[in-house]
């Protein structure tokens, strides 16, 4: 009896480092971490006509004091991001990202551009899939920010690939969700309306699991291009 494929690529050795390729092309320690991003809690990002937003499910404990497990994070006034994956990873990149805001308006005197941030830190995640001695990022960023008031959303994979989307999810359940926002998504999306549209998927997948509570938003207007914060009572105001 023939060996499955993947049997066959771990007998081997192929899975062995991020820098072997297997004979159908795989690099199989990077295959494994987009798994690890799988078992990461959701995160959903949408661009809409007033800004652009993050919601993201922290998979609440009644155990842990909430504030301690924020799932998106401040990089400049302008820009936010949030993560799904190992989470001691993903604070290294965050953390890079956050200087190299700093650094960009002490320098050029100007905020940073999301998407320049979103290419270093993909270049960061390239480099460690292609040298030895070292194993990939396990992790996706999604970082959503203002560009000259124009809202925008990108999203860094573990290949250190990264694309600009309308709306995209990663984390759990990702594409169920997406499947659900290419169904929904519509250009004219208001940030009240982009929100309730992804609790309304959250409560569709999630069922009996779905609490708001569970939940953390953050979002820009375009009126202020300052990031604001929401939670629990606060998100209920976005499903009216």
């Amino acid at each position: 009896m023939d060996m499955p494929i993947d049997m066959q690529n771990q007998a081997m050795g192929y899975d062995r480092t991020a820098t072997m390729f297997s004979p159908e092309g795989h690099l199989l320690q990077v295959e494994y971490a987009e798994k690890t991003v799988r078992l990461g809690t959701s995160s959903v990002g949408v661009v809409c006509t007033d800004g652009v937003f993050i919601l993201a499910d922290k998979r609440k404990d009644v155990l842990v004091t909430m504030k301690s497990a924020s799932k998106i994070y401040e990089i400049d006034e302008h820009i936010m991001a949030s993560v799904a994956g190992i989470m001691s990873d993903a604070r290294v990149l965050i953390e890079k990202a956050q200087v190299l805001g700093q650094q960009h308006r002490v320098t050029y005197d100007s905020p940073i551009e999301p998407e320049m941030i979103t290419k270093e830190i993909s270049n960061i995640k390239q480099q460690f899939s292609q040298y030895g001695g070292a194993r990939p990022f396990g992790v996706s960023i999604m970082i959503a920010g203002l560009n000259d008031k124009k809202p925008e959303l990108y999203t860094s994979d573990v290949t250190g690939n990264y694309l600009s989307y309308k709306a995209n999810a990663i984390g759990e359940n990702d594409e169920k969700i997406k499947e659900k926002l290419r169904e929904k998504y519509s250009n004219d999306l208001t940030i009240k309306k982009g929100v309730k549209l992804t609790l309304d998927i959250f409560k569709e997948i999630q069922e009996k699991k779905f609490n708001l509570d569970r939940f953390e938003l953050v979002y820009i207007d375009i009126s202020d291009g300052k990031l604001k914060r929401a939670e629990g009572e606060k998100i209920k105001e976005f499903m009216k």
